[in-house]
């Protein structure tokens, strides 16, 4: 570990000539110690891990405080380390960066939270509050969590999958809101590989085809591009780049388009000195090209919430392939790559933040306000992957002050963003001095006039209206206010709950060998997790059983009566429910509507390949109006598993609606697959 770390230290000493590492060194030994004789599942020692989150970090140029504490950031949950000796050898400010990124991974749920998705929401809104006392919280954690898909291939199937669905509904879309674009294009690629093998390939043989061909002809561009700018006195660099996996495979989903129909598979950038040049460099690029209508993007004049400023432009040549542009200085360049932390003043002790990073943060903090009260998890995890990704409609105020909105915003979502009173009392809208209905929706450079009343108050459908998070929340607040909506988590607990049959009691054995335990062991109602049974007590089926959770040794099984567990100092927070269970499976119906398109029934099974169910009838039934119906019946081993399977479904391109129906209220004539 030593030639790792001397790595690490070269690293630093690049990013900080003249600093004393002494407090980067200390960490190291106090963490190496710590971890001693823990292995991650891949058998590299465990300190290896802490070396490469701080690696990310100091990739970033981020404080000598930070990357100590990102080297201690496991020592809390996995050693025996305590929080007072932190701050004694390291002060308050590195104990309270390590405690924070502990509380975000604490197991700490209480027991009526049972779902996958309540565990999601409840972690979500932990980063949410570690990240508005300070930012450099959530940085640790996703730099944990980038470096934990790096290796994640080590770890039971059901984890992989877990792990990269959160990875990707959550992580990646929060590195993308804090601008740090290689982390977000990293994790989603990582993710999509595993969630999507088989696409993950396709995608990756399809961008390696031809690829010589492909750079020769970038290159060549680029040199070409370089020349016009140099005539025209403009002083710039232009370089190329391939667009990343997931990137393309969503805009061939979401336009239900062929690779070679994709237009910005391959981009050029260019990048200036001062911003006159950037304009000046768009009208070269205009001049000898024609612009692709409708894909033009000035985010210099209007920069997005994560500070991302930049020219966006398509332009056809001559051979008929379409090249996407990108026009920046070096400064928005280096804010696109490193987002916050190219603001970032904790260096070499300035001790103080840049007042401009602050302002751009409002939005989280914001964020954290609107829902710390969402009840609902699927509105919480669903609410933030919306609100954390690009605003693509920007409209104004009478006044003209800017409202960025997510595509598909109406004049209620518009409403809501200026203040929750105004969206309450909402009875209509003009757009550029004209009414228009409350589900109309939004254009980049609208202009918006909200017209209320003091009588008016929401009602059920303004929540088939709104598209933003905030929207959504504040109405629901509204409605259990005056009584005319239940929580909702209530509702989707009774309506699964009604559809679950009784589950047969397991079979008891008393000796059986490793490979059977193992199958029969269920940690938090699933099966499928990796588990070591302790020595001391040997469990076996039959046995009231619990869990012990380390990220070093992962879920060792103890006998609920075990001395040697009872009477040891456990962290209450690592303690899982374990069960023993058969091969019994639940059997749900599922009813779709989507629209008639080729390969519907394709797409939709193959959304569900990576999860732990097993589709056993399958119809197809005409509709209306171009629409068709799709009946399943699948099974699962956990009730928690069917809301998933559903809001997967809905992922679609296509689907309209997925709804969970017992299999006896099916057709009859659904036909075994």
């Amino acid at each position: 570990m030593r030639t790792e770390f001397a790595k690490l230290l070269k690293l630093i000493r690049k990013q900080f000539p003249n600093a004393d590492l002494d407090i980067v060194r200390r960490a190291y030994r106090v963490a190496n110690e710590a971890h001693r004789g823990q292995m991650r599942l891949s058998g590299d020692p465990y300190v290896l891990h802490c070396i490469e989150v701080t690696r990310i970090l100091a990739q970033l140029g981020l404080d000598l405080t930070t990357l100590a504490a990102a080297l201690l950031h496991d020592v809390l949950e996995d050693t025996a380390v305590t929080r007072e000796q932190l701050r004694e050898q390291f002060g308050d400010e590195v104990a309270n960066l390590v405690e924070g990124v502990t509380k975000i991974g604490a197991l700490n749920f209480p027991s009526e939270i049972t779902s996958q998705e309540q565990k999601q929401a409840i972690n979500l809104r932990k980063m949410l509050v570690a990240t508005a006392q300070d930012v450099r919280v959530i940085l640790i954690k996703l730099a944990d969590r980038l470096h934990n898909m790096r290796t994640i291939e080590y770890l039971p199937r059901e984890n992989i999958i877990r792990i990269s669905r959160e990875t990707l509904d959550i992580y990646a879309p929060l590195a993308h809101r804090l601008g740090i674009a290689r982390w977000k294009w990293e994790l989603e690629d990582h993710a999509f590989h595993q969630l999507h093998p088989a696409e993950y390939k396709e995608m990756a043989a399809l961008v390696a085809m031809k690829r010589r061909e492909r750079e020769a002809w970038l290159e060549e561009t680029c040199r070409f591009l370089e020349e016009r700018l140099a005539e025209a006195e403009v002083n710039a660099r232009v370089i190329g780049r391939p667009k990343h996996l997931y990137s393309i495979y969503q805009k061939m989903v979401q336009q239900g388009r062929d690779f070679d129909q994709v237009m910005d598979v391959l981009a050029v950038r260019i990048i200036t000195q001062t911003v006159n040049e950037c304009y000046n460099a768009l009208g070269v690029v205009h001049h000898l090209w024609p612009p692709v209508p409708g894909r033009f993007k000035d985010y210099i004049a209007m920069p997005k919430v994560n500070m991302y400023q930049s020219i966006h432009t398509t332009v056809m040549r001559e051979n008929g392939r379409p090249l996407e542009v990108q026009i920046r200085t070096e400064e928005m360049d280096r804010t696109a790559r490193e987002g916050i932390a190219a603001h970032w003043l904790y260096k070499e002790g300035a001790g103080k933040q840049d007042p401009k990073l602050e302002t751009q943060l409002k939005w989280l903090r914001q964020m954290f306000e609107w829902l710390k009260d969402a009840q609902n998890p699927e509105d919480l995890v669903d609410s933030v992957r919306r609100d954390m990704h690009d605003a693509d409609v920007y409209v104004f105020t009478p006044k003209g002050e800017v409202k960025e909105l997510p595509n598909g915003a109406t004049p209620l979502d518009f409403a809501y963003a200026i203040h929750s009173d105004i969206g309450h009392h909402c009875i209509g809208a003009r757009v550029n001095g004209r009414m228009v209905p409350l589900r109309y929706n939004l254009q980049t450079g609208d202009v918006v006039e909200i017209l209320t009343s003091k009588n008016q108050h929401p009602h059920l459908d303004w929540l088939e209206i709104v598209v933003t998070g905030k929207a959504r929340t504040r109405i629901r607040q509204k409605l259990r206010e005056i009584g005319e909506l239940e929580p909702l988590d209530s509702q989707i607990r009774r309506h699964v709950a009604d559809l679950v049959q009784p589950q047969p009691k397991p079979q008891v054995f008393h000796e059986v060998d490793d490979a059977t335990r193992l199958k029969m062991i269920r940690v938090d109602g699933k099966k499928g997790i990796a588990v070591a049974f302790a020595k001391c007590c040997n469990p076996m089926p039959g046995h009231p059983i619990l869990g012990y959770a380390t990220k070093a040794t992962g879920i060792t099984i103890h006998r609920a009566d075990c001395r040697n567990f009872s009477s040891s100092k456990r962290n209450p927070d690592r303690i899982l429910g374990a069960t023993w269970a058969g091969d019994d499976h639940l059997e749900f119906g599922m009813r779709v509507t989507a629209a008639q398109r080729p390969n519907m029934l394709a797409d939709i099974t193959n959304s569900l390949r990576p999860m732990n169910i097993s589709i056993t009838r399958a119809q197809y039934l005409p509709g209306e109006n171009g629409d068709c119906h799709f009946e399943f019946v699948f099974e699962t081993a956990d009730k928690e598993s069917v809301e998933h399977v559903r809001r997967t479904i809905r992922t679609v391109v296509g689907v309209k609606n997925a709804v969970v129906v017992p299999p006896d209220r099916l057709s009859e004539s659904s036909t075994k697959t």
